[in-house]
């Protein structure tokens, strides 16, 4: 009795080695080969977006702090009249002045700004016209539209695939086989942003928009190459 109670373990572990050899041995994966494939556009800006600031000084903050408010609210309630036109508040900051040795504050300066953005060009540059008459210019930029991202990207998973899946065959048959399966599959969205050409700098675009009888400045909105990669691992079925 006591021989079987010490055998019985060792026949238990030898049985579990060769269970585990078996699972293993099945796991292991054969004529597998990772393969990548990309389709790309070239896909024109179609948003703007423009940020306005406001900028003063003042010795009295919380005077300097009304003025700033009523100077946004105005322009927040011009921009507003344009129903394309979406309209955020940007950052805001105040910071203290000192005087020469760095001793006293002399005065406080604040800082706001105003976000618009917008699909229609010609009302966001009317619009930016008549604020830059109480407002400065920080920057103006373009890029694509979220709806016009989504359609260009579900245009490309298509192409993507079918170039994933051209490149599949050509591997496949070059091992001299004209079957494989797809043992997995990611597909990813990358853009790559082309800036925006002006003709003027953004100071003298500011000032050239302010004054009317100025001629229009030429802008060039650009382009971003929008690319679906198709990353994945094919495994050839051989005769």
């Amino acid at each position: 009795m006591i021989r079987l109670l010490r055998a019985t373990p060792i026949a238990l572990l030898i049985t579990g080695l060769a269970t585990s050899s078996n699972l293993l041995a099945s796991e292991q994966t054969y004529n597998q080969v990772s393969l990548r494939a990309e389709a790309s556009q070239e896909v024109a800006h179609d948003q703007m977006q423009v940020t306005f600031y406001t900028e003063a000084q003042d010795t009295d903050p919380a005077r300097l702090a009304d003025m700033i408010t009523k100077t946004l609210n105005s322009a927040v309630e011009t921009a507003r009249k344009q129903p394309k036109v979406s309209v955020k508040l940007g950052n805001r900051s105040s910071y203290p002045v000192h005087d020469s040795k760095g001793q006293k504050i002399t005065a406080w300066r604040e800082r706001a700004e105003i976000r618009l953005e917008s699909t229609e060009f010609s009302e966001l540059s009317a619009l930016t016209g008549e604020l830059l008459k109480t407002l400065k210019m920080a920057n103006m930029q373009f890029s694509i539209a979220p709806k016009t991202r989504i359609s260009s990207e579900d245009a490309l998973l298509k192409e993507a695939i079918s170039a994933f899946q051209a490149r599949a065959k050509l591997v496949s048959a070059a091992f001299g086989s004209s079957q494989y399966k797809v043992v997995n599959l990611n597909l990813n969205s990358n853009a790559y942003n082309r800036p925006p050409i002006y003709a003027r700098s953004a100071k003298m675009l500011s000032s050239v928009m302010v004054d009317e009888s100025a001629a229009a400045p030429e802008i060039e909105a650009g382009s971003t190459e929008v690319s679906i990669t198709a990353d994945g691992v094919i495994e050839i079925q051989l005769p």
